[in-house]
């Protein structure tokens, strides 16, 4: 099966700046991970990130964000290149 690519932003809040959530999808998901910007303070978390793998796999990675109360919003096309 082919692998697919998809580009997010997560916004991570207050209580979840400290936790290490991309290492956690790694270890969950069999998905990739490109991080393309991250802006993170003490308040809140700002991360693009590059995940690739099968569709059904990144499907079950971004509901696990949502349910641990990460916004996840697709990134428009060409917003980052390069």
């Amino acid at each position: 099966m082919a692998n697919d690519t998809s580009r997010l932003w997560l916004m991570y809040p207050t209580r979840l700046v400290t936790r290490p959530i991309i290492w956690e999808l790694c270890k969950k998901f069999e998905v990739t991970t490109n991080l393309r910007q991250a802006s993170v303070n003490e308040e809140v978390g700002l991360v693009c990130l590059e995940l690739d793998g099968e569709r059904t796999e990144i499907k079950r990675a971004i509901a696990w964000l949502e349910e641990i109360g990460v916004k996840v919003e697709p990134v428009e096309i060409n917003t980052i290149e390069g």
